[in-house]
C-alpha cells in the first residue's frame, strides 16, 4: 500500500514524538527510539519534517538491494545520537535500576542508534567496548559510550532490508516488548524509591514523638527521680540502675 506524503505530516505532527510517523513507513526502530527518547529529546522530531518526503518516496519505492561490501558514510547526526542515547541509558540505569549494569544500558543505548535506518554494526563488539571502557574509566558514564560510539561508527555496515515487512500486529508487538524491556525496570526503580521515601515519612511522626519521652526520663533520671532507663530508652529496664549500685558497692 502506496504511504501518503499527507499522511505522514498529520502523523508527525500529531504523534511525532512517540514516532507515529516512523511506524507508518516501516521504520519501526526509529519509532522505538523515538519513543524512548520522546522524539530525540524533541530537536530530533523536528529535524524529521525535512526528511520525511525521502522517507515517503523511500517507503514507496522498490527495495534497495544490499550493497556488499560498502560501508556507510559516516555521519556526524548518527554519532552524536549514538553517544547522547548511550550515555542518557547509562545514566537512566545507574539512577533507577539499579541491578542493570550501566555498560550494557549504554552499549543498547549505541546500538538502537546504530541501527536506524538500513544501517547496523557488530553487535558483540559494541557490548564487549562498552563493558571494557566501563572497567577503563571506572563506570564513567561519558567516557563508556564515547568509546562504544567509536567502535560502533568503526564497525557500521549496510544491513539486508526485510522484505516483505511482518504483519502489522508482529510489528506492534516487537515494539511493545522492546518499550516493556526498557520501561518495567525504570518503572519498578521508581516505585521502589518512593516506597523507601514514603516508608521514612511514615515513621518520622513516631521517630518524633518519643525524643520527647526520651529527653524527659533522662531529666528526671539525673534529678533522681528515677533510677533507671525503660527498654526504648536505653538497652533494657534497670540495667543503668545495676551499674549504679555496683559502683556505690566498690567505694
Amino acid at each position: 500500500m502506496a504511504k501518503s506524503l499527507v499522511v505522514a505530516l498529520g502523523l508527525w505532527a500529531l504523534g511525532g514524538l512517540l514516532g507515529l510517523h516512523h511506524l507508518y513507513l516501516g521504520r519501526d526502530r526509529h519509532a522505538l527510539l523515538w519513543i524512548l527518547t520522546l522524539g530525540g529529546f524533541g530537536v530530533g522530531w523536528l529535524w524529521d519534517l525535512w526528511h520525511l518526503p525521502g522517507w515517503v518516496a523511500t517507503a514507496n519505492g522498490p527495495p534497495q538491494p544490499l550493497q556488499s561490501g560498502a560501508v556507510p558514510i559516516l555521519s556526524s547526526l548518527r554519532v552524536a545520537g549514538q553517544l547522547l542515547v548511550g550515555a542518557y541509558f547509562g545514566l537512566l540505569a545507574a539512577l533507577g535500576v539499579p541491578w542493570v549494569p550501566p555498560p550494557l544500558a549504554v552499549a543498547l543505548g549505541v546500538l538502537l542508534v546504530a541501527s536506524v535506518g538500513d544501517q547496523g554494526t557488530n553487535r558483540s563488539r559494541v557490548l564487549v567496548a562498552a563493558f571494557l571502557s566501563s572497567l577503563l574509566f571506572q563506570g564513567g558514564l561519558l567516557p563508556t559510550s564515547l568509546t562504544t560510539t567509536a567502535v560502533a561508527a568503526w564497525h557500521r555496515r549496510f544491513e539486508p532490508p526485510r522484505d516483505p515487512q511482518p504483519p502489522l500486529s508482529a510489528r506492534l508487538c516487537h515494539l511493545g516488548l522492546g518499550v516493556a524491556a526498557f520501561g518495567v525496570p525504570l518503572a519498578w526503580g521508581g516505585v521502589s524509591g518512593a516506597l523507601g521515601i514514603a516508608g521514612t515519612v511514615l515513621t518520622l511522626p513516631l521517630r518524633v514523638g518519643v525524643l520527647p519521652l526520651r529527653a524527659g526520663w533522662a531529666l528526671l533520671e539525673g534529678l533522681g527521680v528515677v533510677g533507671g532507663a525503660p527498654e526504648w530508652g536505653r538497652g533494657g529496664a534497670g540495667s543503668g540502675a545495676n551499674e549504679r549500685r555496683r559502683r556505690a558497692l566498690e567505694v
